[in-house]
């Protein structure tokens, strides 16, 4: 799990963090199909994120899910990330299959070893599925996982005693969950967003 002393530490972000922007597609607007969700402002908190890594010039990371059904098939309008997303300068594209943004193609982990990188600040969708796993495995192989919670959302879902817990109780476990357990260090957008502001922008033409 991430180290104590991060964890315990005001924030502080890297100059070579990398934001992994998690499975912002098009099919999670069908809401037919998911449910009802929580957090209406979070597309524009994973933004805010995408902003102040480009004008630092930290690297980022998209990954984009691959479902065999569902409104995330490839080749389908619902795969495609959503507009703000695919016009961010990633330096990595990941396509998966499954929950962790660690378990797909290239290899996430392989890439940060050889940056070097050994922090991770995780947005993007679900909150309490795709994000609170790649936020476990990260923590587990010790990474320094930062949680900005309102830079993602969830979606209400229908647990096996047939009661629908919603988004917004489902994102708060996973935020209490990643902290208590430190797993990851939980806070806000505009924490993040404070503490990458503070470091030197890259040079013109650095990226």
């Amino acid at each position: 799990m991430t180290n104590t002393s991060a964890f315990d530490a005001p924030l502080t972000i890297d100059s070579d963090a990398v934001l992994v922007v998690i499975d912002v597609q098009k099919g999670f607007e069908d809401y037919a199909f998911w449910g009802e969700r929580d957090n209406p402002e979070a597309e524009q908190r994973i933004a805010e994120l995408i902003d102040v890594w480009e004008a630092t010039g930290r690297p980022i990371v998209t990954v984009q899910h691959a479902s065999a059904g569902g409104p995330l098939v490839p080749g389908t309008p619902g795969y495609e990330l959503k507009d703000f997303v695919a016009a961010a300068k990633s330096d990595l594209h990941i396509t998966k299959q499954v929950n962790s943004a660690f378990y797909g193609t290239p290899d996430l982990h392989d890439w940060l070893q050889q940056r070097g990188a050994r922090q991770v600040v995780i947005t993007g969708i679900i909150t309490n599925v795709c994000n609170e796993t790649t936020a476990r495995m990260a923590g587990n192989l010790g990474y320094d996982a930062i949680f900005p919670a309102d830079a993602m959302h969830a979606f209400d879902m229908t647990g096996p005693d047939g009661v629908t817990v919603p988004a917004a109780e489902l994102a708060r476990a996973t935020s209490t969950v990643l902290h208590a357990m430190r797993f990851a260090k939980v806070v806000g957008t505009e924490t993040v967003v404070a503490a990458a502001g503070a470091g030197r922008p890259a040079a013109a033409g650095a990226r």
